[in-house]
């Protein structure tokens, strides 16, 4: 490109395991081309679709421009306002609530990952600056794997995909980097080229299935009794890695003996599998090493979620893989944030930040705002997420928020939840804003610039957060702690530290604008076998699960339950196009997912005398959907699947909790995988 192009550096900051680092070019203060960084290690300068089409996202014909107001709530009869009348109405409600209870916690904010951005902490901050607040905590995305991880290892640590080379056998459990991860594959391609062996365990005949050397189809949830059955093959034909054991490990003997009681023919009647298959399996892991496993976040959404991932993180530590270049148990991590996030510790003076929260459960938010009365909760602040699309028992929600005296959207979009709040104020895109973003997958962070203007009159969280704190602290002095008068660039100056410029090999954030930078850590996860629990390493038998009223064992036999009456698990897939409802609008989105399906093994269909391409009805306990069915072989005949995903799946989900995730993250994760159904044939 020509030199009348000006070159900007950007970072994705979707709830994506790639966190890309992008390029942008504008001529004229217009955006007029995205491409990949070939600077960034992991991405190598390749973008997924969605990244190709920032550019159609940042000029979105239907992109909001102001704030605005609704008059009623709900009605869609919206109001252009300014900004100074959005913020004072803001503030005065604030105030008045403050007056009305003699606290804060009235107000309520509810924030996930729709930018996992670190000033996109800003509201948090804010909201810690006033006192005591009230607050959505937990986690829909990874609460029960995360809980197993800390169990088990004492810390999630994930391996560079370059370490993937090495290892002999690649065990995708429960995940679809076809669609999910697209950056992994070259990694996960290298190593087939290598000679390693791939192998796809999940419910579905994914796009990664079929891309790999052998596909084991267990049935949903069940991942925890496969998991037992070939940790009892193992021990029966005394294949485990003694000398690993011994070294490494604690519990063994005790895990032992626990194993001699499992059933063989149950563990295999509960997954639906073969002793074939099984040993297969076992061979792999203790003949065909280094093994790295990939735990996807879909298998820990069910109700033995985090025992699932319990079981195969034993799985891998009786058979040595851990610690070992090219082997390992991949999930998620923590270990590249090592920002200070003073942008969240802005706290007033008297205040604590561990006491000055009211949490409610993120995961069954209706219900636990219901129980807030000691005062209710009259003032909710959206941001980062689209509520009405993410959450369960939606009939419940709306009669809460319906309750509410002022609900704020902070969004791009007029989404769903939008059209249910009273002000909505438009957002900042990342090439318009400062940020910093990491991944909880590869060890690269990139810095994000502004490329262009704000869209019209958008703000970024940052901004807004400082605006909010200006006008309070008219009203009284000290009133907000949150400060008003940092630069972006001033709260990103307060992100970094001595040792994580040490890390990064570099003297000041600002050199991130030359390219993003690698986090100096070792590319095996483990390889120092300093695990960080009690004991020091990894134990097969968890005193700390124990105390928290858990098996203290990873390996449990769990029985599959299913109501008669909803004989069918519906299974959701992540989809390559979108991330739940973002880039849902983008009209090259649109032509590529079609209306959402319900997808049947030919099997069932017969018998229920659906054919292909009709309307049926889907029932669960807590509702029912019409939908169109579609038959495929890539679903067992007791699974249902259902693609593209769609909002209209919230009328039949309501709030099942998982087995853990209190520990990690303060609240249970959603088993949004097990949801049973039943399906009606509507031509009858």
């Amino acid at each position: 490109m020509d030199n009348s192009f000006e070159i900007t550096r950007h970072v994705c900051p979707r709830n994506c395991y790639s966190a890309c680092s992008i390029l942008g070019f504008t001529k004229n203060g217009h955006l007029e081309k995205v491409t990949g960084d070939p600077a960034h290690g992991y991405t190598k300068g390749l973008l997924c679709a969605k990244g190709y089409n920032y550019m159609n996202q940042v000029y979105h014909q239907e992109r909001l421009k102001y704030p605005m107001k609704q008059v009623p709530r709900g009605s869609g009869r919206w109001q252009r306002i300014s900004w100074s009348e959005a913020i004072e109405t803001i503030t005065n409600k604030i105030i008045e609530l403050y007056e009305r209870y003699g606290s804060h916690l009235s107000l309520a904010l509810n924030k996930y990952s729709g930018n996992m951005g670190v000033l996109h902490h800003a509201m948090e901050g804010f909201f810690n600056g006033l006192g005591k607040t009230s607050r959505a905590t937990g986690n829909p995305c990874w609460a029960p794997g995360m809980d197993a991880l800390y169990f088990d290892y004492g810390a999630c640590q994930t391996s560079d995909m370059e370490d993937i080379h090495d290892a002999q056998t690649i065990i995708l459990w429960g995940v679809n980097p076809v669609w999910t991860s697209i950056h992994s594959m070259n990694y996960i391609y290298e190593a087939q080229k290598r000679g390693a062996k791939v192998i796809t365990i999940d419910p579905i005949n994914t796009e990664s299935a079929k891309k790999s050397d052998a596909f084991i189809q267990v049935k949903p949830g069940s991942d925890g009794s496969l998991a037992v059955a070939i940790a009892k093959y193992i021990v029966d034909h005394e294949l485990y890695d003694l000398e690993f054991i011994e070294k490494h490990t604690v519990g063994w003997n005790e895990l032992k003996e626990h194993i001699q009681q499992f059933s063989m023919d149950d563990a295999l009647r509960e997954c639906g599998q073969s002793i074939g298959a099984i040993q297969y399996l076992a061979e792999r892991l203790c003949r065909d090493k280094p093994v790295t496993i990939w735990i996807g976040f879909g298998m820990q959404r069910n109700m033995n979620g985090g025992q699932n991932v319990r079981a195969i993180n034993s799985l891998a530590a009786m058979t040595g893989n851990i610690g070992i270049k090219g082997s390992g148990v991949q999930f998620g991590k923590r270990t590249t944030e090592k920002f200070t996030f003073q942008i969240l510790n802005y706290l007033q003076k008297d205040g604590i930040e561990k006491n000055e929260i009211r949490t409610i459960d993120m995961n069954d938010f209706a219900l636990d705002v219901q129980k807030q009365q000691d005062p209710p909760v009259k003032f909710l602040w959206i941001t980062c997420r689209n509520l009405l699309t993410q959450s369960s028992n939606i009939k419940q929600l709306k009669e809460v928020l319906s309750a509410m005296e002022l609900i704020v959207t902070v969004e791009h979009f007029l989404t769903e939840t939008v059209q249910f709040s009273d002000i909505v104020l438009p957002a900042t895109m990342l090439f318009e804003e400062w940020e910093i973003v990491s991944s909880y997958w590869h060890y690269w962070i990139s810095i994000n610039q502004p490329a262009i203007e704000p869209y019209y009159e958008s703000k970024s969280d940052l901004e807004i957060a400082r605006l909010l704190s200006k006008k309070l602290n008219e009203y009284k002095e000290g009133f907000s702690a949150f400060p008003s008068h940092l630069t972006d660039e001033e709260f990103i100056d307060q992100e970094f530290t001595d040792t994580l410029y040490e890390q990064l090999h570099i003297k000041n954030w600002r050199e991130l604008l030359n390219g993003p930078k690698r986090v100096d850590y070792p590319k095996t996860a483990w390889e120092d076998f300093k695990f960080q629990t009690p004991s020091g390493k990894i134990e097969l038998y968890s005193f700390q699960a124990k105390r928290n009223q858990l098996s203290p064992f990873g390996l449990e036999p769990v029985e599959l339950q299913m109501d008669p009456h909803y004989p069918y698990t519906l299974l959701l897939n992540h989809e390559p196009f979108r991330i739940n409802s973002q880039f849902l609008n983008l009209n090259s989105f649109k032509e590529i997912n079609q209306e959402p399906s319900v997808y049947l093994h030919p099997k069932l269909a017969k018998e229920k005398n659906i054919q292909h391409d009709t309307m049926v009805k889907l029932l669960s306990k807590s509702g029912e959907i019409i939908i169109r069915a579609k038959y495929s072989y890539d679903v067992q005949k007791q699974t249902l699947l259902l693609y593209p995903n769609h909002p209209l799946i919230n009328k039949l989900i309501t709030f099942t909790p998982s087995d853990m995730g209190q520990y990690m993250t303060g609240g249970k994760g959603n088993a949004l995988n097990n949801l049973h159904v039943n399906i009606e044939n509507l031509s009858n």
